[in-house]
């Protein structure tokens, strides 16, 4: 069967983490596997290929950095090369050495790493966003042979740390089958588990409801219960893994946000935020409240 780029995760995407309200419905197909896309004709979530950036477009340093386009150095008067690319700059175009622009482009370079990383599918990463490649807001450097289009290979401290966390969600998505499964969620309880394999979860700790899945919203997250899993492995052996909550909030404001029912006590395994979690932000309890920034995404796990 056929695997495809899927463009509306893109768009989706790229429009939420920029402080857009997104339908809830449309944002959950599109972290799940687009089934709305692909399960009516029979394929699985695999058909969906996930990506922020291609070779077509910004690079993800650049999709943080500028508004517009900046194709001069084509020769096509900036005329060539896509006009809507639904990015954010951080309000400052381009190169900066103010510390709040460069901490926010780095915050979310990492919301669309995780966002990634966890969504359902096969995800694609650009070669070179790992490095924080720029092409100096150039989204059509096809004719370019010269540092527009190279890769710079010395990367300074920041760009180490932001390599090291791709490094890190790669290892993160490899290791828990849960976040690449073979079949779309159902959204009900299996093979005893007392949690559906997938929960849509409210900013106060419950279960969302029909109104909030057909109106449009700035923060999303889910439980996926890993002893839910409805899938096997090659030798025929059921597949299971940890149970996560996933918290991913688009809004430029932080939000309160009740851990749910759906388990005791929740770790820390993955967050955007630059800085180090306080004590009680590591370990969170069943319907404690707690404080999610900004322009943050956040997973939990269940201990």
């Amino acid at each position: 069967q056929w695997a495809e780029w899927n463009g509306k995760y893109r768009d989706t995407i790229r429009r939420f983490w920029r402080g857009e309200p997104i339908l809830y419905s449309e944002l959950a197909n599109r972290l799940m596997g687009s089934p709305d896309l692909y399960q009516g004709s029979g394929r699985t979530p695999f058909a969906s290929i996930n990506y922020v950036t291609s070779h077509d477009g910004f690079t993800l340093q650049d999709l943080v950095s500028y508004n517009q386009k900046h194709n001069e150095a084509n020769g096509f008067d900036n005329k060539d090369g896509m006009d809507e690319n639904y990015s954010w700059n951080c309000g400052f175009e381009g190169e900066t050495q103010d510390s709040n622009v460069i901490a926010c482009r780095e915050k979310q370079k990492r919301n669309f790493m995780i966002t990634l990383f966890i969504s359902q599918g096969v995800p694609m990463l650009l070669g070179g966003d790992e490095l924080s490649r720029t092409q100096k807001g150039n989204n059509n450097a096809f004719c370019q042979d010269n540092e527009i289009s190279w890769y710079d290979w010395n990367l300074d401290e920041r760009k180490k740390a932001f390599r090291d966390f791709v490094k890190s969600m790669i290892y993160f998505r490899k290791a828990h089958p849960i976040f690449r499964r073979r079949k779309f969620f159902q959204g009900r309880k299996l093979f005893g588990s007392p949690y559906k394999d997938l929960t849509w979860i409210s900013p106060a700790g419950t279960e969302i409801d029909d109104k909030t899945w057909n109106s449009p919203t700035q923060t999303i997250a889910f439980v996926l219960s890993g002893d839910a899993m409805d899938e096997v492995n090659e030798r025929g052996e059921r597949v299971a893994d940890d149970t996560f909550l996933v918290i991913l909030n688009g809004s430029p404001s932080s939000i309160k946000f009740k851990i749910p029912k759906l388990g005791e006590k929740w770790e820390l395994v993955a967050w955007s935020c630059l800085r180090e979690p306080k004590e009680n932000e590591k370990i969170v309890k069943a319907e404690q409240e707690i404080q999610v920034e900004g322009r943050t995404a956040i997973i939990y796990k269940r201990v």
